[in-house]
């Protein structure tokens, strides 16, 4: 038992770290190349910012265990609203006036169902699969088009302007994305194996182990993320890193499971995450689209969402464990 809990959070320090690593020398590597800092913003760092989930969700998937990728990809979605950008908000209210950014909710509310579509046969097969990374690769060249667009100055591309490091050589650019790629595919690994003994230890399913431990764990960078951005007056990048996290985890992480190990859900998938999923994700619509204004997410909205997302929890721990 105490070499699952080290495991997994051994793999959980690893996998926050790697991944830092891994965003850091990607968003310098092409930078180095000349690639613009807003598209570098809403497509590398929005993609690496999932890498956890991705890397633990294949490694899930390869090991046999292909509702820990499932559970993973709805449960950190549930968590970057109602835990990250809840929390991030108690501590700093956020508000959002970035015009690219009301273009994406959008979007996330159309992958949010086109998930659900896929799923409502309480499968995830192959075809499902294909049709998620066809989703994703469509999502990354929608956000590059954005990006090239002639646009007047939004406040996104200066945020992302300032965070992307400008002063890496291309060497260390590449090995810090080799390293921190390697340490994802290591950490992964490791984390995946003490949940699968934790699930087992406590006669969980691997479906809560992923929307729990896994999920949680797995929105640890988004969290530091986007508390960092708060505290630095960067509020359009702390709900954007969320908002690019939730797309893809919603298409490229959720593919993983359904191309590598295609399955038949559990019917707990549909009848109680993903509805979860769609309420977090229209509540966040609602508070920061702006519909008469700059959109904002105050003290008492991050409150609601914390305090959903605890609901949600407890209501696991009960349903899990009876």
């Amino acid at each position: 038992m105490e070499m699952s809990w080290l495991a997994v959070l051994g793999g959980f320090i690893l996998l926050v770290w790697s991944a830092e690593r891994f965003v850091l020398g990607a968003s310098a590597l092409a930078r180095n190349l000349g690639v613009a800092p807003l598209i570098i913003g809403m497509t590398i760092m929005g993609f690496g910012t999932s890498a956890p989930e991705m890397l633990v969700s294949g490694m899930a998937a390869a090991n046999g265990n292909p509702a820990i990728g499932i559970g993973n990809a709805l449960g950190s979605n549930i968590a970057n609203i109602g835990l990250v950008i809840g929390a991030t908000a108690l501590i700093m209210p956020l508000a959002v006036s970035s015009r690219i950014l009301r273009r994406e909710y959008p979007v996330l509310l159309g992958v949010t169902l086109l998930a659900g579509v896929l799923m409502v046969d309480n499968e995830l097969g192959t075809l499902d699969g294909i049709i998620l990374v066809l989703g994703t690769l469509l999502l990354l060249a929608w956000l590059i088009w954005v990006g090239k667009r002639p646009h007047t100055a939004d406040p996104l591309e200066t945020e992302f302007d300032v965070e992307i490091p400008s002063g890496l050589s291309m060497t260390r650019a590449i090995f810090w994305t080799l390293l921190g790629l390697v340490f994802l595919v290591l950490s992964s690994r490791l984390l995946v194996w003490g949940a699968v003994e934790i699930a087992h230890d406590f006669g969980v399913s691997d479906l809560v182990i992923g929307l729990t431990i896994i999920a949680v764990g797995t929105s640890l960078p988004e969290l530091a993320a986007s508390v960092m951005s708060a505290l630095k007056k960067e509020h359009d990048m702390a709900i954007g890193n969320i908002i690019g996290s939730n797309m893809f985890n919603l298409l490229a992480v959720l593919a993983l499971p359904g191309l590598i190990q295609p399955s038949v859900l559990d019917s707990a998938v549909m009848q109680r995450d993903y509805p979860i999923v769609v309420a977090f994700t229209i509540a966040l619509f609602i508070m920061a689209y702006g519909f008469k204004g700059r959109g904002r997410v105050n003290r008492f909205e991050g409150g609601m969402l914390l305090a959903g997302f605890a609901a949600y929890m407890t209501w696991l721990g009960l349903t899990g464990l009876s």
